[in-house]
């Protein structure tokens, strides 16, 4: 089963538009206990430092890139069963990137397709798609094949 109140998302930058900011809303109601932290704006490597710095020492970082792996909702749902209780803590980079030495860092990384999103709406489909997780674990009725 997800628990949510193990899982972070650390993602740089403000969601600015309200329909972005009321979908994920919807989710993190949807998803007690998830924490979204955000980050200031900056170039990489002060991203990267700001990260490292909010990261805590029993999470495991999960980073979002075009060079992940893409899942599957299934896929993705038995990859989240096997971190088992583990803490994660997923990065969303600012416009330019992750750093490579963070992404180099990371668990996993995680690619949410092979287009490339807005930080933003990367924020939202990761938060859509936690919660597609959760109830696929929960063997709910969201998840249709």
């Amino acid at each position: 089963m997800l628990r949510a109140d193990r899982i972070r998302i650390i993602a740089v930058g403000r969601v600015r538009k309200g329909w972005v900011r009321e979908g994920v809303a919807l989710y993190c109601q949807r998803l007690p206990g998830l924490t979204i932290v955000e980050l200031r704006d900056s170039d990489p490597r002060r991203e990267a430092q700001a990260i490292r710095g909010e990261l805590r020492s029993d999470e495991q970082l999960v980073t979002l890139s075009e060079e992940g792996r893409t899942f599957r909702s299934m896929e993705l749902a038995e990859q989240l069963r096997q971190c088992g209780s583990d803490r994660l803590a997923f990065v969303i980079g600012g416009a330019d990137g992750l750093d490579p030495a963070l992404r180099a860092q990371a668990r996993w990384q995680l690619s949410l397709s092979a287009l490339t999103f807005p930080h933003e709406l990367a924020r939202l489909l990761l938060v859509e798609q936690l919660y597609r997780v959760q109830t696929i674990l929960q063997g709910g009725p969201y998840h249709r094949e």
